[in-house]
């Protein structure tokens, strides 16, 4: 999608309901080099590690905090994500990338996610401003009911920050406010197909269903911040590093390199990120 930027509806629709979901954000031939990139037995396969949900099934996942000039950094940096971003965040500091993950749900074995605000997370990392933070999801594959889609509680980033504490190798939010969040609040599963995006703030309740189908569920989320909101926990320094945008596109019309170690992958054995 050239030019895109958000409209006023769609902002509006994000500060209500805690997320925004736009249709067609990438075009078919950038989804499709995405997904041989990320199918293919390269880094971003061998970086990835395992979390167990409850039931001891595992979602993979690779995380990486500098986004460089292959196609996944083309897109983390590309004038539609960051200009999205900007747009949705509070503060006028540079929009700097915390980190970018790729969520790997394969067939039959994918696990869970339980529910949970990533702000749960980033509140460990000694981030104060919750709402000069955002994360942009953008679907690699199909993503529906059958193979674990998100499922978001439309409006509870407006509780704030709750408890969080361990539920298998996730952070895992307190139930109690969890059931008090659905009673109150509508459920909603975030059905995408391959190109679409998400938009959702950090203390927006999600989670999503073990992946039973034949079908995978790949995702991309890029964090971004702004540069004044400096976490004082967080040995990384991506989040206060302004990015150096680029044009649409370039996902396809320059000539990507291979993503490399300069990434910065986070290990499984280093992962504050996520607790």
């Amino acid at each position: 999608m050239e030019n895109f930027q958000l409209n006023a509806n769609q902002i509006g629709e994000y500060h209500q309901n805690g997320y925004v979901i736009v249709r067609n954000f990438l075009r078919e031939a950038e989804v499709k080099k995405l997904q041989d990139i990320a199918f293919a037995d390269g880094l971003m396969r061998r970086h990835a590690f395992d979390l167990n949900d409850q039931t001891g099934k595992k979602t993979k996942l690779t995380l990486w905090y500098s986004p460089g000039n292959d196609a996944y950094g083309l897109l983390t940096k590309s004038k539609r994500m960051v200009q999205s971003a900007a747009a949705l965040m509070d503060g006028d500091s540079a929009v700097c990338h915390f980190h970018s993950k790729l969520m790997q749900k394969e067939p039959r074995v994918g696990g869970a996610w339980e529910w949970h605000q990533d702000y749960g997370y980033w509140y460990k990392n000694e981030f104060l401003f919750p709402d000069q933070m955002t994360s942009i999801m953008i679907a690699i594959t199909d993503a529906n009911i059958e193979n674990g889609c998100l499922q978001v509680i439309k409006g509870s980033h407006k509780m704030g920050r709750i408890e969080h504490g361990f539920a298998g190798e996730q952070v895992g939010a307190s139930g109690h406010y969890v059931e008090l969040a659905l009673k109150t609040m509508e459920l909603l599963y975030v059905e995408l197909k391959a190109g679409d995006c998400l938009i959702f703030h950090p203390n927006l309740l999600h989670r999503s269903e073990a992946n039973l189908s034949e079908n995978p569920r790949w995702s991309l989320i890029s964090v971004y911040n702004r540069a004044a909101n400096v976490p004082y926990n967080e040995p990384s320094q991506s989040s206060t590093v302004p990015v150096q945008m680029v044009p649409d596109e370039a996902l396809l019309d320059w000539a990507a390199e291979e993503i490399s170690e300069s990434a910065a992958f986070l290990e499984k054995d280093k992962d504050e990120a996520l607790k």
